[in-house]
């Protein structure tokens, strides 16, 4: 990263709002994600491991900014949606599906518009809700598929 776009961050996130903090977060996301697919595409795999690892980051520090206890249903929406993004992720990486990255970063996209939506108009923890549930459905109808595979050392 160069030092220009660097200050320029750096200034950005000492005067954002939390919802601005939260969106910049889901925007590095969904940038992890974009790379770690062209990084798939162009056979580059310490590339797309740096990228995926990362991504991998993020997502634990968003759930672990979750207020389980008293978010309600927004919270165990947003436990959810995280908790199917990583393993989505991995999915991703164990069957070096650069299109798979790229669907999750489409549903980090959507619901990085509806926090960005929030922020400019009057909070609306409804509309949060119903743009996670619609994204959990979506996951739920490519279910996680496992895999057995055996080795030894």
């Amino acid at each position: 990263m160069k030092s220009t776009e660097l200050s320029y961050r750096k200034a950005a996130a000492e005067s954002a709002t939390g919802m601005g903090l939260l969106i910049a977060l889901y925007d590095t996301l969904a940038g992890n994600l974009r790379r770690a697919a062209d990084a798939e595409r162009s056979n580059d795999l310490g590339k797309r491991c740096l990228e995926a690892n990362h991504a991998l980051i993020v997502i634990g520090y968003l759930e672990d900014c979750v207020q389980r206890a008293s978010g309600g249903e927004l919270a165990t929406q947003l436990v959810s949606l995280y908790s199917s993004l990583r393993r989505k992720l991995i999915e991703a990486q164990a069957k070096r599906s650069p299109e798979m990255l790229e669907q999750q970063m489409e549903r980090v996209l959507n619901i990085r518009e509806c926090w960005q939506t929030m922020e400019h108009s009057a909070p609306d923890t409804q509309a949060a809700v119903d743009v996670l549930a619609q994204a959990d459905n979506e996951s739920a109808q490519q279910p996680f598929e496992s895999h057995t595979v055996s080795w030894s050392a």
